[in-house]
């Protein structure tokens, strides 16, 4: 019922940049929170940049100034525009929301993950 469709992920050069796309659909009553975690290989996922339930935004040290998260409320969009990319920042890119649907006439919040993108940065 509910998807999470990301898009943008590729190989570049240490220094170049990526924009991260991704949409939320299907029977969502509200979204409470939304961003962007990654992976690396043999790393625990952390989380890169999201929005709280409040609107703030929340960035990992190791990429403020240089990654900027942004929404699109009405479609149910965040971006996450990657500057100044480092072969650290090479991972598999997940995006999460924490969403509210409708199940009948009863509410359930849950959250849901895409299905991954790589990012791959060569020095």
């Amino acid at each position: 019922q509910v998807e999470l469709v990301e898009s943008g992920g590729g190989l570049v050069l240490a220094g170049e940049s990526l924009r991260l796309s991704c949409a939320a659909s299907g029977s969502i009553f509200r979204v409470n929170a939304m961003g962007w975690h990654r992976q690396a290989p043999g790393q625990q996922r952390e989380l890169v940049a999201g929005f709280t339930s409040t609107g703030s935004k929340r960035y990992a040290n190791s990429v403020k100034g240089r990654f900027t998260i942004s929404r699109d409320y009405a479609n149910n969009t965040v971006f996450l525009q990657m500057n100044s990319l480092k072969p650290e920042d090479t991972a598999v890119y997940y995006c999460a929301a924490d969403l509210v649907t409708l199940v009948d006439t009863q509410t359930l919040t849950k959250r849901y993950w895409g299905q991954g993108t790589q990012v791959t940065v060569s020095s």
